[in-house]
């Protein structure tokens, strides 16, 4: 062999032996990346809120109709999580204003689903509102996961001038804040972000000052719109539900089509408050299985 021939065949063994290497390590990467779990899906009603008006829920929506609400939280398992979206509420702040009937604690409903309050690991928080954070304190393990802005304006400038904070109970905020404190609070900082392996965080919807909705990926997706979305009937007639400003209708209805859109469906998009999902799904008791 030629000192030309052999630095060629050198050159060439280098080659294929990076070309080797990498190959090994990708394969590698593939093996160790965990799959997508298949998650559970089951929505637990904790409660009812009688006789309000459809056009409280539907922006436009007919004035002489009225209808019962569920309250709800949504549990999700797989891959070793247990997680809530919402936390529901137990403090009477606002009980006057809207009255409930068949109320159980969140944590005594979740209960009915076969999970005990500390064995839920993670609470993912659609938006601050009263019915929605007010029972971060009854699952004394978990994490809680809100948009880095919506922690941020209901903390500090939601209570200045010029701000705005109906339906959130300050007690509320108070515990967020001690969460925090204690390391247990995740801030998600954005749209389209996956918090938990085929669970991703989007935003736009605008309900409050940066509301999030889930997207739980899976065979099929389903979109957990929590009060994004308040009834089916958002989504049939095309019409917002209630926003943080009345500028952002147009926001929140485009956000409607985006979630059918992950989901695949109108009727694999789950909204917040209309008691048809548990006519929809399997229902045994307080809980509908969704998926």
């Amino acid at each position: 062999m030629t000192s030309n021939n052999r630095r060629t065949f050198l050159r060439q063994s280098a080659v294929l032996a990076a070309a080797f290497s990498l190959s090994s390590l990708f394969q590698q990467s593939l093996v160790a990346t965990p799959s997508t779990p298949e998650y559970s899906i089951q929505a637990i009603r904790y409660a009812t809120s009688p006789d309000v008006p459809v056009s409280d829920l539907v922006v436009g929506g007919p004035n002489d109709q009225k209808v019962d609400i569920a309250m709800v939280v949504w549990l999700i398992r797989g891959g070793g999580h247990t997680i809530l979206f919402d936390s529901g509420f137990h403090r009477e702040t606002f009980t006057k204003d809207f009255p409930m009937k068949d109320y159980l604690r969140p944590d005594e409903a979740v209960k009915t689903a076969g999970v005990a309050p500390d064995q839920v690991t993670d609470i993912v928080i659609s938006h601050a509102h009263w019915d929605h954070m007010g029972g971060l304190d009854l699952f004394p393990s978990a994490k809680v996961w809100i948009q880095k802005d919506e922690y941020r304006y209901y903390t500090m400038d939601a209570w200045q001038p010029g701000g705005h904070h109906g339906g959130i109970d300050p007690e509320d905020v108070k515990e967020l804040v001690r969460l925090n404190t204690q390391g247990r609070v995740h801030l998600v900082d954005g749209d389209n972000l996956e918090i938990f392996p085929g669970i991703r965080a989007y935003t736009g919807s605008r309900h409050t000052y940066a509301s999030q909705y889930l997207c739980v990926s899976g065979t099929p997706n389903f979109v957990l719109a929590s009060d994004n979305v308040y009834l089916y009937l958002n989504l049939s007639s095309h019409l917002a539900s209630a926003t943080f400003s009345s500028a952002d209708h147009a926001a929140n209805i485009a956000q409607q089509s985006r979630m059918i859109q992950l989901a695949g469906s109108p009727d694999r998009v789950v909204p917040g408050h209309d008691a048809l999902q548990f006519q929809k799904f399997s229902t045994v008791g307080r809980v509908a299985t969704i998926k």
